[in-house]
């Protein structure tokens, strides 16, 4: 912002680690969690469930983050076990889209992950604040509201005239682009294949490609929602 000492360095990497896995949490609940909750919690809204008070309290603070008239957040609570949940109601092209945050996430790993972004970044970026890269005549620079802003800001600037391709497998490639990739000492990892290894793919194999259906069936229906990279 505008008088304050630049952030660089390792102070910037920091931020950066920050950042980068609160957005991966991010990218991986949204299958299960409503995303405008997530970001929600992201920006600020701290969920405390230990009570009916503190859950409604917490349900009143998410809906004024989300503020969208499509999404209602209430208070769930199991009466015999005394636990709350909140319960986010979305109205989708007229279907309800239902999803849940119970006190196992808030005690968990990701929501903690999440709360410290939200800390780390809160009141970080104000007037005036702008991302620079480059040197002397090659500098390029652009105003930012918030840490995402400059973040995509970086990754549109770092793929600026970059191409990309994909291919099935090695044998599509040209020589100069096998040894770039695979082939070239310098950058290419090899991995040592053990006998375990071909015990484990062999029996993920099996549960895939085999005849029996309901191995691959349970398979599927307990992976799907962690699944990435997928190509439709």
């Amino acid at each position: 912002q505008e008088g304050a000492e630049p952030i660089t360095g390792e102070a910037l990497g920091e931020l950066v680690r920050v950042y980068n896995l609160a957005n991966a949490i991010m990218m991986r609940l949204t299958r299960v969690i409503d995303r405008a909750a997530l970001t929600a919690i992201m920006t600020g809204v701290t969920l405390d469930l230990s009570t009916l008070a503190t859950a409604e309290a917490s349900a009143q603070a998410m809906t004024a983050a989300i503020n969208e008239l499509a999404v209602k957040v209430v208070v769930s609570s199991d009466e015999m076990s005394e636990k709350h949940m909140l319960r986010i109601e979305r109205l989708h092209h007229g279907n309800m889209k239902v999803s849940a945050i119970d006190a196992d996430f808030v005690q968990g790993a990701d929501y903690a992950a999440l709360a410290t972004a939200a800390a780390t970044f809160k009141g970080l970026i104000g007037t005036g604040a702008f991302i620079r890269r480059g040197e002397g005549e090659r500098v390029k620079e652009s105003a930012v509201t918030d840490f995402h802003q400059a973040m995509q800001w970086l990754r549109d600037e770092a793929e600026r005239g970059v191409s990309k391709q994909r291919y099935k497998g090695l044998g599509e490639m040209n020589p100069e682009q096998l040894w770039e990739t695979t082939m070239d000492p310098t950058v290419r990892r090899l991995l040592k294949v053990q006998i375990e290894d071909a015990i484990a793919a062999d029996q993920i194999f099996t549960t895939l490609m085999g005849d029996d259906v309901e191995p691959r069936r349970a398979f599927i229906e307990g992976n799907a929602l962690q699944a990435g990279n997928i190509d439709v």
